[in-house]
């Protein structure tokens, strides 16, 4: 892979030149690209940027965000051709920091589940997860150093996990979602996918001018409090590996490392979750749904059409649950400075007919909490899985810090 950290400091000591880096990437991608699929559409020629800390970064872009420079399909024939007249917030907050746009990754259609036909990195017979396939694939081949997805369940963990890439979903709303396709208000969040943990958070400082953010030059040992979120049934054997042997490398590299039990409300929101998803996505979606039904997707299609009975009522119940749970959540971060947990069920399954199961992802999508993936196991076949660790909200920084330990832990 391509370490965003790397080309930075190459650059910043003028060992190599912003637009030689670009090519590099470049190069990548035409060795790459032809087998992995992880692009929709791409630039050949670029220019790097003269300045900003992000020059001669390569990014990829999620085809659901709009781009002045490339078409927005939303992986969806309903959106063929079309063209925004301006980049979306986040895409514009990458050139204003000095990075290069060299394509649109691929989504499933509209960032739901119907996969699409990028190929895993790691084995080519199993999902690289979703939505954001390509964005993580893209990473995970070495095409390019950093790349912007978006999770709504769990689409930027999930196939971080899968390819064995750092990934950050930061807090709500730290990133604007404007310009960028809906498909839930209350949980829709733009996140980043880079080599490592130093690399994502490299990016998402440069991107929202927040120092803060910058890997420190040293971390203090983390309070780390393990949790299994046996609400959402139990891993294989791959994924319960994943957190075992990360959660005792922490301990032995000086974490304080201990089981945290979560309140029967957290739970209940873990299961209010797909009510809030869905009932807002009726909404996001509903000139897609009417007008152009038979155009949609299958699976979006037969989910959509099972949830569509869900009232406004049973909707409120849920977002009165979801505000419950991040209160009692927050209490969980006065006795830990981080909660470790799975990103996955396990290793990405094998097949391309389905993107993985979120169930470890969406209830702290809910919560709106800073989730970032460390890789932690190598399963058979070569295929990676992480675990995802998480700090209070607003405590981004915090997050990626213990994440850093962790993964400077794993490699010890």
């Amino acid at each position: 892979m391509i370490s965003l950290a790397e080309l930075q400091r190459r650059i910043d000591a003028g060992e190599l030149s912003p637009d030689a880096a670009i090519a590099q990437s470049q190069e990548a991608i035409r060795a790459k690209e032809k087998t992995i699929g992880a692009f929709v559409c791409r630039a050949e020629n670029v220019r790097a940027a003269s300045a900003g800390p992000l020059r001669g970064i390569a990014v990829g872009i999620k085809d659901i965000m709009d781009t002045v420079d490339f078409p927005t399909e939303m992986g969806s024939p309903i959106y063929r051709g079309y063209r925004s007249r301006g980049d979306a917030a986040v895409v514009m907050m990458l050139k204003q920091a000095g990075a290069t746009i060299v394509g649109k990754t691929t989504t499933t259609a509209f960032a739901s589940v119907d996969p699409t036909p990028t190929l895993n990195p790691h084995n080519h017979g199993h999902t690289p997860g979703g939505s954001s396939s390509g964005s993580a694939a893209a990473v995970a081949a070495g095409m390019i150093p950093l790349a912007l997805g978006t999770q709504t369940g769990g689409s930027v963990i999930r196939p971080a996990s899968f390819c064995g890439v750092a990934a950050i979903k930061p807090s709500y709303r730290l990133l604007p979602t404007v310009g960028v396709k809906c498909y839930s208000w209350t949980l829709d969040t733009v996140g980043l996918f880079a080599a490592g943990v130093d690399d994502v958070a490299r990016g998402l400082s440069a991107m929202t001018g927040r120092p803060e953010l910058a890997p420190p030059a040293s971390v203090a040992s983390p309070r780390i409090g393990v949790v299994t979120q046996q609400f959402a049934g139990a891993p294989e054997a791959a994924g319960a590996e994943a957190l075992q042997t990360a959660a005792r490398v922490a301990e032995r590299a000086g974490a304080t490392v201990h089981g945290v039990d979560l309140q029967e409300i957290v739970a209940e929101a873990w299961r209010a979750h797909p009510v809030i998803q869905e009932f807002e996505a009726h909404q996001a979606l509903a000139w897609e749904y009417r007008e152009n039904y038979e155009a949609m997707a299958p699976l979006l299609r037969a989910r959509l059409d099972e949830s569509k009975g869900t009232t406004a009522a049973a909707y409120d119940e849920a977002m009165g649950v979801a505000s419950r749970a991040r209160q009692a959540l927050e209490k969980v971060f006065d006795d830990v400075d981080v909660i470790l947990t799975l990103s996955a069920p396990g290793a990405a399954p094998k097949g391309l007919g389905s993107t993985g199961d979120a169930r470890y992802n969406r209830l702290w999508t809910l919560m709106g909490v800073p989730c970032v993936n460390v890789p932690a196991y190598v399963a058979d076949g070569g295929l990676p899985v992480g675990v995802q660790v998480i700090a209070r909200y607003g405590a981004d920084a915090k997050a990626l810090a213990a994440a850093r330990f962790v993964e400077e832990a794993l490699k010890s």
